[in-house]
């Protein structure tokens, strides 16, 4: 059983609509958030090193050289000659709008390049930024808006040192979609105080709110971050991958199959990531949660069991 057969995939999403392969190019554009430069906060979220997933660590470089390298590799994999130009690294809507557009524009003048994803909290996407993302859409290029949700639950956003709650999220998910630019929600799985059944109430609540893709993360813990300092005080415990493996089947089960899943895991480079070690992988997990779904006789919107194996497992994670 291959994944596409149980999770609806981006990929495939992409395939299908545009008739052959489209490839995600991260970017870092040389952004910071408002959670770090003072306006809302600073030091960010407690689990945040950007260079964990910065597509050219801790400094951006020219775009064209991203897109350059970004190209390269996608060649020795798929071959694939269409791209979403993907704006990952910390808050990408977090500049005057004309900047942005100077910066989009480029973008999308690269060879190949179909389209934008733009990754963002959701105190950071004012109707100037919305109104551009949806001219972008109204001209025929494929957009999405990555809204950095991770949990429904304002006490855990507080916790984690988010800066923002709930209540921003619905207002910027409602905001977007009405204009008609899809949602991808990011969700974190494992988050300190958190169980399976906060995971699951906040799925519930993102559907109810009405969204378009999803991301699942499994909470790791990175260098250089108040996250590292917990863990190393053994105020933190990692999940398990049986663990994660199991909520992760449990959220895709009762994700309607319109939703498109952009990821299933995420992973950290093996020299920042301090816990779990499992996170230093994406297949295996990826080829786990289709064994699980497999096992259950499940797929995503489909549920194979009356009760979630979350519950069989922690209560909630210190």
């Amino acid at each position: 059983m291959q994944l596409t057969d149980v999770v609806h995939t981006f990929g495939q999403w992409l395939l299908e609509r545009h008739g052959e392969r489209v490839h995600k190019i991260a970017l870092n554009a040389g952004f910071t958030c408002p959670n770090r430069d003072g306006t809302k906060g600073v030091g960010g979220c407690s689990f945040c090193n950007n260079a964990s997933f910065s597509p050219s660590g801790r400094q951006a470089v020219a775009l064209q050289a991203q897109f350059a390298s970004g190209r390269a590799g996608i060649a020795r994999r798929t071959r694939a000659r269409k791209y979403l130009a993907y704006f990952q690294a910390y808050t990408n809507t977090y500049a005057e709008v004309e900047a942005l557009k100077r910066l989009y524009d480029a973008a999308l003048a690269e060879a190949g390049v179909i389209g934008l994803s733009v990754g963002t909290r959701p105190d950071c996407v004012p109707q100037a930024v919305l109104d551009l993302l949806a001219a972008y859409r109204d001209q025929g290029q494929e957009v999405w808006l990555e809204l950095g949700l991770q949990s429904a639950f304002d006490e855990t956003l507080a916790r984690v040192n988010r800066g923002h709650g709930l209540r921003e999220y619905i207002r910027a998910c409602r905001a977007a979609r009405r204009r008609g630019i899809p949602v991808c929600t990011h969700l974190i799985v494992g988050l300190p105080g958190e169980s399976g059944w906060h995971a699951l109430k906040t799925l519930e609540v993102v559907l109810d709110v009405g969204v378009d893709g999803l991301k699942l993360h499994p909470l790791h813990v990175v260098k250089g971050t108040r996250l590292a300092n917990a863990w190393r005080r053994g105020e933190y415990t990692p999940w398990t991958q049986a663990e994660y493996v199991a909520v992760a089947a449990d959220l895709i089960e009762r994700t309607p199959w319109a939703v498109v899943y952009h990821r299933i895991t995420g992973t950290a480079p093996v020299r920042l990531l301090l816990a779990p070690e499992w996170c230093a992988h994406k297949w295996p997990v990826v080829n786990a949660i289709v064994a699980e779904l497999a096992r259950r006789g499940s797929r995503q919107g489909v549920t194979g069991r009356t009760a979630p194996a979350a519950a069989q497992f922690r209560q909630a994670s210190a």
